[in-house]
């Protein structure tokens, strides 16, 4: 069965419009995960970003005490957020890139690019208990190089195929792209994921990616929510993705 993770980082934005820099503030991004969780999510994804943007750290302490999912646990390679994720101790983690002035994350990891300091990252969590996900671009040399770290999941970066689902021939080019990093990485002994710009509408045609785990979804849902509730929203997501195969 394909897993869905409920990203409630834009939850957490709408909070920040209003309440940024107070203690306290609608809409609460852990309420949201709880509602998500009953609506049938099977794990809750979350990124303290280092300008603490949306999710701040309360949050994720706050996440880790109440949730009965698993915890996924966003973040960039910087030792503030690496020693705090190792004080808060999620399920997983997935490392990110981050830069300051993007709006969100529009790029994949350049694991090719520092492959040994990202070992030692990964072997810190492992010896945590916790496990490694690295967000990469469907790229065969991100792929390779991710094995060579220690981590235990990709998570495959879908932000292209979203961008290019209206047009079908470059859709179709990207698709084959994840197909192929899909069976890379499987083959290489990593576990597979996916996220990024996914909705109800475009979920479907990633039935014919093989080896996916799970998928990390956030801000269709809560700009769903607006209109239907979070809940809904979650269970219409399920919906998509229900039948794949694997």
């Amino acid at each position: 069965m394909l897993k869905l993770g409920v990203n409630i980082d834009h939850v957490a934005t709408l909070r920040q419009a209003r309440y940024r820099g107070l203690d306290a503030g609608e809409p609460d991004p852990v309420a949201a995960a709880l509602a998500a969780e009953d609506a049938g999510a099977h794990g809750i994804t979350a990124h303290l970003r280092e300008d603490r943007r949306h999710i701040v750290d309360r949050d994720v302490r706050r996440l880790r005490e109440s949730i009965r999912t698993r915890l996924n646990f966003e973040m960039a390679v910087a030792p503030e957020i690496i020693g705090f994720a190792l004080e808060v101790r999620p399920d997983i983690v997935c490392l990110v890139p981050e830069h300051r002035q993007e709006v969100t994350t529009e790029g994949g990891l350049d694991v090719a690019g520092n492959p040994a300091a990202l070992a030692v990252v990964c072997r810190r969590f492992a010896d945590a208990g916790i496990e490694v996900s690295l967000f990469v671009d469907p790229d065969p040399v991100q792929i390779e190089a991710s094995a060579r770290t220690g981590a235990r999941f990709v998570e495959l970066h879908t932000g292209a195929y979203a961008g290019q689902f209206g047009r079908k021939r470059e859709r179709n080019v990207e698709i084959e792209r994840l197909v192929a990093a899909a069976k890379q990485a499987h083959g290489l002994g990593l576990r597979v994921n996916a996220g990024h710009g996914l909705t109800v509408a475009n979920v479907p045609l990633l039935h014919v990616v093989p080896h996916l785990v799970e998928l990390n979804i956030g801000h269709t849902l809560v700009s769903r929510a607006v209109f239907v509730g979070l809940p809904q929203a979650v269970r219409e997501m399920l919906a998509a993705m229900a039948g794949y195969s694997g």
